[in-house]
């Protein structure tokens, strides 16, 4: 791999010079001993009871990491619980009257569960489940939007040992049926629908459509009455109320599960192909997110949280439900997109709520970027003592407005780079020990081995762009890695590395502090004239650039006009023009070489993206080079494609002229 740089640029050196955390907040923070890291090395694996001691455990385990190699288990022979280490201890601990989860909804209606409350309902959804015949280690599918049923759910399957397979919302009915037959699910709960920018959105005919198409019975479907309608119920239907209802004040014991119990399946988005089925554990997995909650978020009992993670994904399972509830802080929810009813919405949430930590997406923040620095302006954000990213890496430029204009200048950020098959965080500052730098993620968390190696396997020098990979396992790991030694059919992989490693996907590179930048997954590059460029690497330089928000780069498919076709969003009350064009090619010429600089800019509002944010790329390579595009549905704004089509049409056709 090559980047193609011969020097830094100004930002560059910018990003290479860290930032000490304010000093107020070290000496309030979870994590602030600097130390750890050499602690985590040198008792490795032990050194993972300090994750473990965060659980309430029914048995105690025997060993901390049992294995050689394949199969490895983590905290062998205990027993635990995750809903009543979510629920129950902090209501013996005296918390019962601490507010769990406080709920907005599209509407501008509001929920507030108190962790006796959220108990409550949990026990009474876990009987009714148990009434339907779910018994342990029976799949529940769960395909609701985030609304407070969805953790709800989420918890009475725990509680009765049936691991659950949230399906994200904002899927079709096929990509329904499809999680249903691989999670060979025959328990399915769902809702009537939900509102979308004030529209009602009727999910249960998608869920109908998707039972009809499964190759096996779905036994029995639980409906949420969330649009207030007269909702037609099937014989092995049900409306959720009802159920609960009919079990009011029930108390479900907690099934002791195994630490290497399933605790929930996910599946990868499969936005690039099928969707990959992940299986966490128990015990190993919440460990791993109830200690990153604690030491990366800086969370406890006492903090109000919020994030934009939607529960459907990996990050809302994480980080919405499971690591926050875990350390028993207040969780903060919403329903709808950041910008309806209008585009201070999150930030009067903050306000409303005095929201202590923040977590979001640089794909969000991009946005806040377009709309302006007036929204989050009009409100008070002083609560706010920690900001988080997630999802991408975020460049320089996102990394300093978001400190400035979201953080006032004094909230540490913790650039997360973890994913669905880790389970939690992986490589990040610990806020209250390390230096931050703005487009660097930052070192390995204690105890946690990423390395950037060449195709050969050998670990590359500073700041030389490689593989990122894992060498030795982590709590938060999947079946799959427990059982076997590599997660990598299909991409291109490092050759020939001796030994167990986890190959990521991603490409990065690693500076002489140690701080590791991730340059994005090594499969999505552009080729020209013979050379392989990273998107995230032009992309990046492109958003340098004043007033550029959001950039994809694709390559136009034609030996006879190869190169790069740039796709840009400019800040709202700025208008892309050609002086707007020059900064860009001067900025990608400097940052990367002439080879780099696009064959053509095209400036548009908005770029085509799942519901979750992801810029779905496909697209633009098929608008780009003229080729049917196909099915849009899975976009949260179709009608950017043809919006896009006609903009690359009509420059194509002036050219020709």
């Amino acid at each position: 791999m090559s980047n193609g740089r011969e020097s830094d640029t100004p930002e560059q050196a910018a990003e290479s010079s860290g930032r000490r955390p304010p000093t107020s907040f070290v000496e309030q923070a979870n994590a602030a001993d600097e130390s750890i890291y050499e602690t985590f090395e040198t008792t490795w694996p032990d050194c993972w009871e300090a994750a473990a001691a965060r659980l309430a455990w029914d048995e105690s385990y025997d060993t901390v990491l049992s294995g050689d190699g394949p199969p490895f288990e983590w905290f062998a022979g205990g027993t635990l619980n995750a809903s009543y280490n979510c629920l129950d201890r902090h209501l013996e601990a005296g918390g019962k009257n601490r507010v769990a989860i406080k709920w907005e909804s599209r509407t501008g209606d509001t929920r507030v569960y108190t962790y006796q409350d959220l108990s409550r309902e949990v026990n009474e959804f876990a009987a009714g489940l148990r009434e339907l015949g779910v018994e342990e280690d029976d799949v529940v599918t769960l395909y609701m939007p985030n609304i407070p049923e969805l953790p709800i759910a989420m918890l009475a399957c725990a509680r009765i040992g049936a691991p659950h397979n949230v399906v994200f919302a904002g899927l079709s009915a096929d990509a329904l049926a499809t999680r249903l037959e691989s999670a060979e699910s025959n328990y399915l709960v769902t809702c009537d629908g939900y509102y979308r920018r004030g529209n009602p959105v009727l999910l249960k005919r998608k869920a109908d459509d998707a039972r009809l198409s499964v190759d096996h019975d779905i036994r029995e479907t639980v409906v949420v009455d969330r649009l207030d309608g007269d909702t037609h119920l099937g014989e092995t239907q049900h409306d959720y109320h009802e159920l609960v209802e009919r079990h009011a004040g029930a108390a479900v014991d907690p099934v002791e599960r195994a630490a290497n119990d399933c605790l929930f399946l996910i599946h990868t988005s499969g936005t690039t192909g099928e969707p990959k089925k992940v299986k966490h554990t128990t015990g190993g997995y919440l460990a791993h997110v109830a200690w990153t909650t604690e030491t990366v978020l800086d969370l406890g009992p006492a903090d109000t949280y919020l994030s934009t993670a939607n529960i459907g994904w990996i990050s809302g399972h994480s980080y919405v439900v499971y690591g926050p509830l875990a350390v028993g802080s207040t969780v903060v929810m919403y329903e709808g997109a950041p910008d309806y009813p209008e585009k201070d919405r999150l930030w009067n949430l903050v306000e409303s709520n005095a929201v202590d930590v923040f977590y979001t997406a640089p794909t969000v923040i991009r946005s806040f970027m377009k709309w302006g620095s007036e929204y989050p302006a009009a409100h008070d954000l002083s609560s706010l003592r920690l900001l988080g990213t997630v999802g991408e890496p975020i460049n320089p430029r996102a990394w300093e407005w978001y400190h400035e204009h979201v953080g006032g200048g004094r909230c540490p950020i913790v650039d997360t780079w973890w994913q669905t098959e880790t389970g939690g965080m992986m490589v990040t500052t610990l806020p209250g020990v390390d230096e931050m730098k703005p487009g660097s993620v930052g070192r390995p968390l204690p105890g946690i081995d990423a390395q950037v190696v060449d195709a050969s396997g050998s670990e590359c020098g500073p700041n030389e762009p490689g593989y990122l990979v894992v060498r030795r396992p982590w709590p938060g790991m999947p079946h799959a890695l427990l059982d076997g030694t590599r997660w990598a059919d299909g991409q291109s992989v490092p050759a020939d590395i001796d030994g167990w490693f986890y190959f990521t996907g991603d490409g990065a590179r690693r500076d002489d502090d140690g701080y590791i930048t991730v340059l994005g997954r090594v499969d999505d590059v552009i080729n020209v004239s013979g050379h392989r460029l990273g998107t995230m690497e032009v992309e990046s330089a492109i958003v340098d650039v004043d007033h550029v928000v959001e950039a994809a780069v694709v390559s136009i498919d034609d030996p006879q006009a190869e190169g790069i076709y740039a796709y840009v969003t400019v800040e709202a009350d700025v208008t892309g023009d050609d002086a707007t064009r020059k900064r860009i090619e001067d900025r990608v010429r400097e940052r990367i070489g002439p080879i780099a600089i696009p064959e053509e800019i095209v400036f548009t509002p908005d770029l085509p993206k799942t519901r979750s944010g992801k810029i779905m790329r496909r697209f633009l390579e098929n608008i780009t080079n003229g080729e049917d595009f196909g099915d849009t549905s899975t976009l949260r704004n179709p009608e950017v494609v043809g919006e896009l089509e006609s903009i690359v049409r009509n420059r194509t056709d002036v050219s020709e002229e």
